[in-house]
């Protein structure tokens, strides 16, 4: 199906040119709210338990604003997946609400050899996965080598150009490099990090993800496709102590108005991903709370210049007109980020040019600059290239609200740079098998973001990637993203990912768009409830408040 406004469908292209004008065109398009509420962006991580009074047991009920993908840490791609692992399978670091690094199952950060080359990582012991099987460095080192080797794993370009792994002994795995691979603690504080038990992978194979098993506070119980899974609390994790909560079931909610509805009645008591439509709102509820912290990712228009095989295949040439570069310059250059990123989301998200977020150390003037609104370049590129005018291009989008909303607006920011979009709306699920295989023209892609530069690019734009969803190939970008990755200088780095976001704003494999905001709504119900800056929603040691009943 597509989707056109139907202003622009017959009419003259549109200038973004004032808030107010751009409110008008899109009240024709889609409902937004009035663009004077400003967000406040003042980061709200929520806090453990510590001291509260609380109640042991209950059944917690989460609304999930999308199904995520198989529950694997080695083949998963959906950042929801993310938040329901993050209760049953912890990693071997993970971050506190500083942005820090911390042991998790590992007991100390990796000691790495003065040459890079060598990476040795100390484990917990004591510790069983939920199926009674014991923890040990021999399972790390399984759970690490399925990351690596697996043919259909999403993990492989972030664990590096790792030549083998071994266990030492009960408490050690050591990483071999063929090079340097600084961004590999950050890495292993996400799914590359999550171990698996060796007994469940070698029962399940390809099919652990229907039934996983970690170690985590809680554990699986079932999944109900499009509806919910649900998990409880696991009796031989090891501080079983500090975990409350009975069960949790994530419940499946695409809809942002019908989750907004459910937390004020009560029939959920966290959200995730709250709609700007809805928030300030929500804001003012006295039986709810909000969390919210800045962006590491990204939402951007990936395009598809060579992804025939599917990603992480070598790149094939695709004879359509975006695969000039000119072309997708111009595309850059219709799209009025500030206008549409304030109008559509109520200035609670900023504009985004880059993979890099500006706020880390990896920034840089390099990374933070961004191309203008020019649609009259735009116009002059697409006719230096030689395609006609107006001309038609399908984007594929998630069909959620509020990416619905922001594709329907740049429909008309485009058409002023000379293009006619067209709009595909896919469900989420179908959205991401859509990525990895191809099946797309341009594609609105979001990134949750890493606090380590290298996963925000590497693993997107680096030759054969296996999130190289647009089949991009450059081998001076490869050589700088290489390089980067081999040295542990900050500002070094920062110089290298400058360079390279100037590479990719002249190549435009991906145009960035804007950064979220994350945020996240629970009921005053309820205690330890923390979202950081990864974007993860953390209840492993959650629990109702004891003075109410839930």
């Amino acid at each position: 199906m597509f989707l056109r406004c139907s202003k622009f469908a017959r009419g003259a292209p549109i200038r973004f040119a004032a808030i107010g004008l751009a409110a008008a065109v899109l009240t024709s398009c889609v409902p937004i709210q009035h663009v004077g509420v400003v967000g406040d962006h003042t980061d709200v991580y929520g806090a453990p338990v510590g001291n509260r009074q609380v109640r042991a047991g209950g059944d917690l009920v989460v609304g999930l604003s999308a199904e995520p993908d198989q529950l694997d840490p080695t083949t998963s791609s959906s950042s929801l997946t993310r938040n329901v692992m993050s209760a049953i399978c912890e990693k071997l670091y993970d971050l506190d609400a500083s942005g820090r690094i911390v042991p998790q199952l590992a007991t100390q950060l990796p000691t790495i050899s003065r040459d890079g080359l060598t990476v040795t990582i100390p484990v917990r012991t004591g510790v069983v996965f939920a199926d009674g099987t014991p923890f040990n460095a021999n399972a790390v080192r399984t759970s690490l080598q399925r990351d690596f080797t697996m043919k259909t794993s999403q993990r492989t370009t972030e664990m590096g150009p790792i030549k083998s792994i071994e266990a030492t002994d009960a408490t050690h795995v050591v990483l071999h490099y063929k090079r340097p691979f600084a961004p590999i603690t950050a890495a292993l504080a996400d799914r590359a990090g999550m171990v698996m038990s060796p007994a469940a992978l070698a029962a399940k194979g390809d099919n652990f993800g229907n039934s996983p098993v970690c170690v985590g506070p809680f554990k699986f119980v079932n999944r109900v496709p499009q509806t919910s899974i649900t998990v409880k609390r696991d009796p031989l994790y090891y501080d079983a102590a500090h975990v409350h909560l009975d069960t949790i079931t994530y419940r499946i909610m695409t809809d942002a108005n019908i989750r907004a509805a459910n937390l004020r009645s009560g029939d959920i008591q966290v959200a995730d991903t709250i709609s700007p439509q809805d928030v300030d709102a929500l804001a003012k509820d006295p039986n709810l709370k909000v969390l919210q912290s800045g962006f590491l990712g990204y939402r951007g228009i990936t395009f598809n210049t060579g992804n025939v095989d599917g990603a992480g295949t070598p790149p094939k040439t695709i004879n359509t007109p975006i695969a000039d570069s000119r072309v997708r310059a111009a595309f850059g250059y219709s799209v009025d980020r500030k206008t549409l990123v304030n109008t559509v989301f109520n200035n609670w998200f900023e504009p985004a040019c880059s993979p890099i977020a500006p706020t880390t150390p990896y920034a840089s003037a390099a990374s933070n600059a961004c191309p203008a609104f020019n649609p009259k370049r735009s116009l002059q590129l697409l006719k230096e290239a030689g395609v006609h005018v107006p001309l038609k291009v399908t984007l594929t989008v998630a069909n959620s609200q509020d990416e619905l909303r922001y594709a329907q607006a740049l429909q008309a920011s485009v058409a002023e740079g000379g293009f006619d979009l067209r709009i595909v709306p896919v469900e989420y699920a179908t959205s991401l098998d859509v990525r990895k295989r191809g099946g797309f023209e341009l594609m609105q892609i979001g990134w949750s973001g890493r606090i380590d530069p290298d996963a925000n690019t590497s693993s997107f734009l680096a030759t054969s990637a296996s999130s190289n969803y647009g089949g991009f190939s450059s081998a001076q970008l490869d050589d700088l993203l290489s390089r980067a990755a081999q040295i542990t200088d900050t500002a070094q780095r920062a110089t290298l990912y400058g360079q390279a976001v100037q590479l990719i704003q002249r190549e435009n494999p991906i145009v960035y768009l804007y950064r979220m905001r994350n945020i996240t709504v629970y009921s005053t119900r309820v205690a330890g409830v923390e979202v950081y800056s990864d974007g993860l929603v953390r209840l492993g040691k959650a629990a109702f408040v004891s003075q109410q009943k839930g």
